[in-house]
């Protein structure tokens, strides 16, 4: 979609949200107050949160859409108006939600949903944007009038609970989604795509193929069954492989440290929150770690090191912990425990272009193997950060650079305030099979830790130098990858990843001893193969084998016993017939190994 459609369509649906507004007014408000907090225009489509007298029904949804419909097919007007600070307090006097934004935008604040105001800093002015009688505080923009919207292509998705701008200590809203195109044929197709990732929900996918489990007893932290921990190990295998060919040196390090450590690094001042914390007494603290980069500094500094050994590549995929609001959690997308292919690079600056240019070939090198799509997004310094605006302006430079040379200039997205409280960060986005998108890998370039854990090494010169560090992750949360690639897949996960690459199926019982010699063979080449062993027909045994999408399924009777050969059915239906043994073991070995 290009530029000027995504202009036109966040329009719409900017404008649709309003009309959403005005419609949940007049559902609601005889029963009693609703309460507005912000409707801002997303990726496919846009939300609007509210506290209501109670919640929503089938009927109320379907009475909300025909309403929006009538609103629509008004042609009402969209005005902005602009006002001062008491006039807003007045017309919002009702709405504490929309006060609470007033009063961000009177310190200079900006929302989370950006409505807020024209400009954050100075003296920001005010807008409102009025249709149809209804009148909500907003920057905009807006269509001209509803006629640029057609009432056909518009359509409520989903109902959830949201917690008002995203804090467990603020109330939960209710958040109604929505979406908005320019043709019912779009919305048609948007919606068949939303119907096929219910289909594919990594959760029901998990539990079908007993790859997973979350338990009550640990919130958001997986077990992993044995299939499961086949994939997972899987990825990491590789993940080593291709590292130590790359120069990469692993290690791994205590998943508790003493708070000291995070202090040093500024996570307990800025990341605190999110850590948990375990307190012996109040002169022993301890955190969890959600994150690697203080250990590595420790791996470092354990010895003086010489610019002959830069850049020096650490990796580790140690399991880290984060403390997420529980509300926030979603599967494996979402959790609090998880491992990370990590790796922290310390180098002298002059070399830090020809470092990124390896790293992002790295990335191509895992990325290729998914048929994921990818783009990248440079996100800069954020309001609270370590380190001083020079050093800042120069990695941000830098990174800024690396991408130009590697996708030209205006072919990456910028993403101001999105940064790492200690340094600026390529952030890769990959495009799954459903249209969405995912950040994945993240590429940042730190000036501050290695001097606040002093780490220096000797330059040829003999002086001291402070290293720059690269700090990156390539898969990003293996737990979050699998999830996304379970979706990517619909869980036809490629063979070499498969927990079982290999079925044989017997036509009946007395072919099972035939089907057994045939898995001793394949396992004896490393190749994940299981004996169906399904009371019924064949066809029965074959059909679990798809259900657990299972690569490939040999099959045997008494053809195939009588000729030593067998049938291979392939993931998409066809069959290779009488195949010799040792062309099939070939076949099946080179099926099973990554590309």
């Amino acid at each position: 979609m290009n530029s000027s459609n995504q202009e036109k369509l966040f329009k719409i649906r900017h404008s649709c949200a309003h009309i959403l507004a005005q419609a949940v007014k007049e559902r609601f408000e005889a029963e009693g107050p609703v309460h507005l907090g912000g409707g801002p225009p997303i990726e496919d489509g846009f939300y609007y949160d509210f506290r209501l007298p109670r919640s929503p029904s089938d009927q109320d949804i379907e009475w909300l859409e025909a309403r929006m419909r009538e609103i629509i097919g008004s042609a009402c007007r969209f005005e902005k108006e602009a006002i001062d600070e008491t006039r807003a307090r007045a017309l919002f006097a009702d709405q504490p939600f929309k006060i609470e934004l007033i009063d961000l935008i009177a310190a200079g604040k900006a929302d989370d949903n950006g409505e807020a105001a024209e400009e954050v800093t100075g003296a920001p002015t005010l807008s409102i944007y009025r249709h149809d009688g209804f009148f909500d505080l907003c920057k905009g923009p807006h269509v001209e009038d509803s006629s640029q919207i057609n009432p056909e292509a518009i359509k409520i998705v989903s109902v959830a609970g949201a917690y008002w701008r995203g804090s467990e200590r603020n109330p939960m809203l209710v958040r109604i989604y929505a979406t908005a195109w320019e043709s019912k044929e779009a919305l048609d197709q948007y919606l068949e795509i939303v119907e096929k990732r219910k289909s594919r929900d990594h959760r029901m996918l998990g539990k079908r193929l007993e790859l997973f489990h979350f338990d009550q007893s640990a919130p958001g932290m997986p077990y992993w069954l044995p299939n499961g921990l086949i994939v997972l190990n899987e990825l990491i295998d590789y993940w080593r492989r291709v590292h130590r060919k790359h120069g990469y040196k692993e290690f791994s390090a205590p998943i508790i440290n003493d708070k000291r450590l995070w202090e040093i690094s500024g996570h307990w001042e800025h990341y605190r929150d999110s850590m948990f914390v375990i307190e012996e007494d109040e002169d022993t603290v301890f955190g969890v770690k959600p994150m690697n980069c203080p250990n590595a500094m420790v791996i470092f500094n354990l010895r003086v090191r010489s610019y002959r050994e830069l850049p020096l590549r650490l990796s580790d995929c140690d399991v880290l912990h984060r403390n997420e609001r529980s509300g926030t959690l979603s599967g494996l997308l979402r959790v609090q425990k998880f491992q990370q292919d990590d790796a922290h690079i310390f180098l002298a600056e002059e070399q830090l272009e020809d470092e990124f240019d390896r790293v992002l070939d790295l990335c191509h090198e895992f990325y290729r193997l998914f048929d994921l799509e990818y783009s990248f997004r440079l996100s800069k310094r954020p309001d609270e950060f370590v380190g001083s605006i020079e050093k800042w302006n120069k990695a941000e430079a830098i990174l800024e650079t690396v991408l130009e040379k590697r996708v030209g200039k205006g072919n990456f997205q910028i993403a101001p305030g999105e940064g790492a409280f200690y340094g600026p960060k390529i952030d890769i986005l990959m495009r799954d099979s459903l249209g969405r998108k995912w950040q994945m890998g993240t590429i940042q370039l730190d000036f501050q830790l290695p001097a606040r854990f002093g780490c220096h090494y000797a330059d040829s010169d003999g002086s001291r130098k402070v290293p720059c560090v690269i700090h990156r992750v390539i898969y990003g949360s293996l737990d979050r990858f699998i999830g996304i690639l379970l979706e990517h897949t619909g869980g036809a996960l490629p063979a070499w990843l498969s927990p079982v690459q290999v079925v044989v199926a017997p036509v009946s019982d007395r072919h099972l001893d035939y089907a057994r010699l045939i898995r001793d063979k394949l396992s004896e080449r490393d190749i994940r193969t299981e004996v169906s062993e399904v009371e019924g027909t064949l066809s029965k045994r074959v059909r679990e084998a798809v259900l657990m999408k299972v690569p490939y399924i040999v099959i045997v009777g008494d053809k195939e016993a009588a000729s030593s050969c067998l049938t291979l059915r392939l993931r998409d239906g066809s069959e290779r017939r009488d195949l010799a043994m040792d062309e099939a073991l070939r076949l099946l070995e080179a099926g099973t190994r990554v590309r």
